[in-house]
């Protein structure tokens, strides 16, 4: 059985660009880099549970147009900080329509990112309030 996320692993064109975004905007410490060929190749940074892979990537990324996104969490009450900072410095994909405070962010290699103050089980709590057509909830 599956029991969380052991890490996460973005491409990336610059990865000095990229380090920079995730540790001095986002707030990860940066922990390892490294090089290949004499060249910045890649870096761990750790938020809370988050291992956060950056690997250089060489030649134009693909850009995906679904809703598929990774959705990061932070305390409650360091949301509006954090929110306020990505949003000076990181474009929004989308404006927050569900449950609990979010911004919907792009990093610096376009990839779409979710900062989410809720928890699975808040967002079920809403739903029962208020069910969206055609949900269904599975008991344990």
């Amino acid at each position: 059985m599956i029991t969380g996320v052991n890490h996460v692993t973005l491409a990336v064109t610059d990865l000095a660009r990229s380090v920079a975004f995730w540790r001095d905007v986002a707030g990860l410490r940066l922990v390892a880099d490294w090089a290949r060929d004499g060249m910045a190749h890649g870096a761990y940074l750790e938020g809370g549970a988050l291992w956060l892979c950056l690997m250089r990537h060489d030649g134009p990324l693909p850009r995906r147009r679904d809703y598929t996104h990774i959705a990061l969490t932070c305390a409650p009450e360091e949301f509006d900080t954090l929110a306020a900072r990505l949003r000076a410095h990181a474009p929004e994909w989308q404006e927050n329509r569900s449950e609990g405070a979010s911004v919907y962010f792009l990093d610096p290699d376009g990839h779409r990112m979710e900062l989410h103050c809720g928890t699975l089980q808040s967002r079920l709590r809403t739903w029962a309030e208020a069910p969206p057509p055609g949900l269904r909830l599975y008991p344990e």
